[in-house]
């Protein structure tokens, strides 16, 4: 029995004007996992990093996600860093149901992923009780390696994701009507 090939794109040096063959799937989750632009919600001490993550020493353009968007509107990628309080949280959700789909959530830092050091009554305690986080980038403050691996963990899961095609697939009328094919 053949094993499966893993791979989703196939090239053929024989043919002339360097012709790739894919899934749309892999193309349309290609292009999404290069090209995040990040709404960064710098909210505490996480947010010098989060500056420092876009500086030349860690250049976060070779991840494609160099564009910070200060409009929600213009944002996949929200990264919550630092302390939410309940205060600012809702503002934060507010900046969250503005994103357009797809979207995705990176809580960065102890205090945006679950309250940090601060068990108080006006501390919201992680941020994963307001939105859905996909990320969780752990330390106090994290390192701006660290974001940088956890932005790599998002571009992984965005690429096994399905694009907006099997959105689009219908079911067959059997089904639909209950009766079983």
């Amino acid at each position: 029995m053949a094993e499966t090939n893993a791979q989703h794109a196939a090239y053929d040096s024989k043919i002339e004007g360097n012709i790739i063959f894919t899934r749309v799937d892999t193309a349309i989750n290609w292009m999404r996992k290069n090209s995040l632009w990040p709404m960064p919600m710098g909210l505490a001490c996480c947010a010098i990093e989060l500056m420092g993550t876009g500086a030349s020493r860690y250049d976060i353009a070779r991840f494609g996600a160099e564009v910070m968007r200060f409009s929600p509107r213009q944002a996949d990628v929200m990264i919550v860093a630092g302390t939410v309080t309940y205060k600012m949280a809702l503002a934060v959700k507010r900046i969250w149901d503005q994103m357009p789909a797809p979207k995705w959530c990176i809580a960065m830092g102890a205090c945006a992923s679950s309250g940090g050091m601060y068990r108080s009554y006006a501390v919201l305690q992680g941020i994963d009780n307001l939105i859905p986080v996909d990320v969780y980038v752990s330390g106090c403050p994290p390192r701006p390696e660290a974001l940088l691996e956890g932005l790599m963990k998002l571009q992984a899961k965005i690429d096994k994701e399905s694009s907006a095609l099997s959105h689009f697939k219908t079911e067959a009328p059997a089904e639909a009507a209950g009766v079983p094919a």
